[in-house]
């Protein structure tokens, strides 16, 4: 499966605006609204993801609210798969499942449509996301993901945030791909 080179990977990262002390001081905020505003570097990106799944057996693509949609849906079109959306409680209009996450000081939770997945045995399906930091949601949506008839097969993240420890939470749930490690 193809990853890209330190250039290409400097030119994503490049793409993406740092904002400092967002939402509170101390934190860097990676904005990714420049690369999705930037038609090169979101194209380049697609392709990307395009030539890593394009020969893998897929047969659902999942976002998580919200940045993921954007990827996932763009991933899915090019990809011509279905997409699901897995969205915080009381979004979705139809009869949903739920899984619940712990965050700092709460509980949190995502769902998805009970049918997401359209009663396919064993589908397989690839998580997307802009970006993991402790990975809880994350954790949560591949949880969800395998109470259905299907199995999340990999879940896609353009930036990893490593020192948070969220890929370290989601690898023995399933496999982790990362665009980019910070």
């Amino acid at each position: 499966m193809k990853e890209l080179n330190l250039e290409q990977k400097e030119y994503l990262l490049n793409s993406i605006r740092q904002v400092h002390d967002f939402p509170k001081p101390g934190i860097v905020f990676r904005d990714i609204t420049t690369l999705l505003n930037d038609k090169e570097a979101f194209n380049f990106l697609i392709d990307h993801l395009v030539a890593r799944y394009g020969e893998m057996e897929i047969d659902f693509i999942a976002g998580i609210e919200s940045r993921g949609f954007i990827f996932g849906a763009a991933l899915a079109a090019k990809l011509r798969l279905p997409f699901v959306p897995i969205r915080k409680p009381k979004k979705l209009p139809y009869i949903t499942i739920s899984q619940k996450y712990s965050l700092e000081y709460g509980v949190d939770e995502v769902q998805i449509h009970i049918d997401a997945f359209r009663e396919k045995q064993n589908a397989k399906v690839l998580l997307i996301d802009d970006l993991i930091a402790t990975g809880g949601t994350a954790k949560a949506s591949v949880e969800l993901i395998n109470q259905t008839n299907a199995t999340c097969i990999e879940a896609c993240f353009l930036i990893d945030l490593k020192e948070l420890g969220g890929s370290n939470n989601l690898k023995n749930l399933t496999k982790i791909y990362s665009v980019l490690e910070l």
